[in-house]
């Protein structure tokens, strides 16, 4: 559940002198960005040192002294890329990690890793913000999506969410309200989105071949999906987003053309129901169940390449796997349909079968890709679901319909 924040606003500490930290005139920084090499030199007068005791007034120094600083050619280089690579906002995030990594390792120094990626999101326009709790920075961003595991704050009735939570040890916001800082930058105001509608590019030599397999109709299937390891980084701070969000996340390049052609392939000639029953089971058998409690220790939801990578996978990721491939292949209306405790999909046929889910007037058949104790068809729902309360939470409508 989310939880809101009340922020207490203190006068701050006095400043503190920073000790030197590098004398370089400069540096270049080199990496692999997913397909890509991202370069960078970056100015001495940049490299500022953070503060040794942490304050409001000591970081509103820090940012005094790099804002004097030639850090214009950094933000150019970041924006261009962004803009070339058609990078989401989480993906430009994950890039801003990476450079902030560079000028500033995390783990010689937090304070100062987090103080660069907040300036580096900021100066390129985003709404970014700190505050102090307990001795600790907190980075939040201006996000008005519904994100339910991430503290968020309401700011000017504008809604927040922490950025650096995970880094965090899940501490208690309510216990230690985060004190502001007060910095105002300048162009800073543009909304953050955890949309994931475009993956990167990943280096085709990176990816690694998964041998899936199940029986439909007495029949085995077998093939090979190329799925890349980089997946799992990208996502592992990802929060729990609405199902929209979620259910819209696609797949790598040569991952979607590894999966999509042989299913296709597997489901020619067959009418559509049957392709669809197809594609349930598959998701249903080709992948062993875990809950998420038993397996992460905590809710996480999988975007599809994550579940086909993945060893195991609960409901929620074998919904949205569902989800996509019938949206890929047949590209039929679809609702995501809530439970207390589960989800699974209803699709919209020319003919409805079976138990119907009727939504604005219209009626979904039910598809459960998660395996039960009775081999379900489509239409058919588990007894423990029958006469419970559920909620759709999603609404898909292709745009030829």
């Amino acid at each position: 559940m989310k939880r809101y924040i009340k922020f207490l606003f203190f006068a701050l500490l006095s400043a503190i002198s920073l000790p030197a930290w590098s004398q370089e005139q400069g540096k270049r920084v080199c990496f692999e960005f997913y397909d890509k090499v991202f370069n960078l030199e970056f100015d001495q007068s940049i490299i500022i040192n953070a503060p040794e005791d942490l304050s409001g007034e000591s970081v509103k120094v820090f940012y005094e002294n790099i804002d004097q600083g030639t850090y214009q050619p950094v933000i150019d280089s970041l924006t261009a890329y962004k803009q070339k690579h058609q990078l989401n906002d989480w993906l430009y995030y994950q890039l801003v990690r990476k450079v902030a990594e560079q000028v500033s390792p995390k783990a010689q120094n937090y304070n100062r890793y987090t103080l660069y990626k907040w300036f580096f999101m900021a100066k390129s326009g985003y709404d970014a913000r700190l505050a102090l709790a307990n001795k600790q920075l907190i980075f939040y961003i201006l996000n008005d999506e519904d994100v339910s595991d991430l503290p968020y704050f309401i700011i000017d009735k504008k809604q927040y969410t922490t950025l650096n939570y995970h880094d965090l040890g899940q501490m208690d916001l309510h216990q230690n309200p985060p004190v502001p800082i007060g910095i105002t930058v300048p162009g800073a105001n543009r909304p953050f989105s955890y949309k994931v509608t475009r993956m990167p590019d990943f280096n085709a030599g990176d990816y690694v071949t998964k041998e899936l397999n199940f029986k439909y109709r007495n029949k085995n299937y077998n093939f090979s999906v190329k799925l890349n390891p980089d997946i799992e980084k990208l996502f592992t701070n990802y929060p729990i987003v609405d199902f929209e969000t979620y259910f819209n996340i696609p797949l790598s390049k040569e991952t979607y053309s590894s999966v999509i052609p042989f299913l296709s392939k597997s489901v020619k000639g067959m009418s559509q129901q049957q392709g669809v029953d197809y594609l349930m089971r598959f998701t249903r058998y080709a992948f062993l169940y875990e809950n998420d409690e038993q397996n992460y220790g905590k809710e996480k939801r999988l975007s599809p390449e994550e579940t086909l990578f993945a060893d195991y996978s609960d409901c929620d990721d074998r919904a949205a796997l569902f989800f996509y491939l019938v949206k890929e292949i047949y590209d039929l209306p679809m609702i995501a349909v809530l439970y207390a405790t589960h989800i699974n999909i209803a699709v919209q046929f020319n003919k409805p079968v079976g138990t119907q889910i009727i939504y604005k007037g219209r009626s979904y058949s039910t598809c459960e890709p998660t395996p039960q104790l009775k081999d379900l068809n489509i239409g058919q729902l588990s007894a423990r679901l029958k006469n419970s309360p559920y909620k759709v939470v999603y609404s898909y409508e292709p745009i030829s319909h």
